[in-house]
């Protein structure tokens, strides 16, 4: 189904179907992030405040949204995994706005652990390298973080989408089953890296 977490009830009719064609559910990938291109390409301290708060409530607000709405349909636990990025740990020049944004997001997924981790649901943050994606290519610079990436992997490789998928797919297994609220970093090792 369209889905425009910024634009009401959108989000709430897509969890209206789901119950009604299977009821319940057992995992949630939240893997949306946005942010005005003027607050996104430019500094921290020229981000305007309306920009800031449409970053906070679409990249991360939105996933506190989905997951209060897909908590009752994980009616025997369930995964959720929300996408984030090393910018909200350190800093990752020309990332700008979504670095705290990230970190308010990975914030909140701890949280969520918390909260319902007593409904045998688990929360996971990943943090996935660089990737060439729609949205990677509205940051200024991107190609530099890519080049970047590869020089510092530890394994010497870029992730790829299917990294982050089987990453994903082990984290809603029961192998995973006592692992919860922690970022989970899918970026070849460049995290550990100075």
């Amino acid at each position: 189904m369209p889905l425009d977490v910024s634009k009401p009830g959108e989000l709430e009719a897509v969890f209206q179907r789901i119950t009604q064609e299977w009821g319940q559910l057992d995992i949630m990938v939240h893997s949306i992030a946005w942010a005005p291109k003027d607050d996104l390409q430019g500094g921290l301290l020229d981000c305007t405040a309306e920009g800031f708060g449409r970053a906070i409530d679409i990249s991360c607000h939105s996933f506190i949204r989905m997951a209060k709405l897909a908590a009752p349909l994980m009616k025997d636990g369930g995964t959720m995994l929300a996408m984030s990025y090393h910018g909200a740990q350190r800093v990752v020049p020309n990332y700008n706005v979504m670095g705290p944004v990230k970190a308010a997001l990975e914030a909140a997924c701890r949280y969520l652990a918390y909260e319902l981790g007593p409904r045998g649901i688990r929360v996971h943050p990943v943090s996935p390298g660089p990737l060439k994606t729609r949205a990677a290519s509205g940051l200024k610079d991107f190609d530099l973080l890519l080049n970047e990436a590869m020089e510092k992997a530890p394994v010497g490789e870029l992730v790829d989408i299917m990294d982050v998928g089987f990453a994903c797919a082990y984290l809603a297994t029961p192998y995973a089953r006592r692992i919860t609220g922690g970022t989970v970093y899918v970026d070849g090792g460049v995290h550990i890296m100075a």
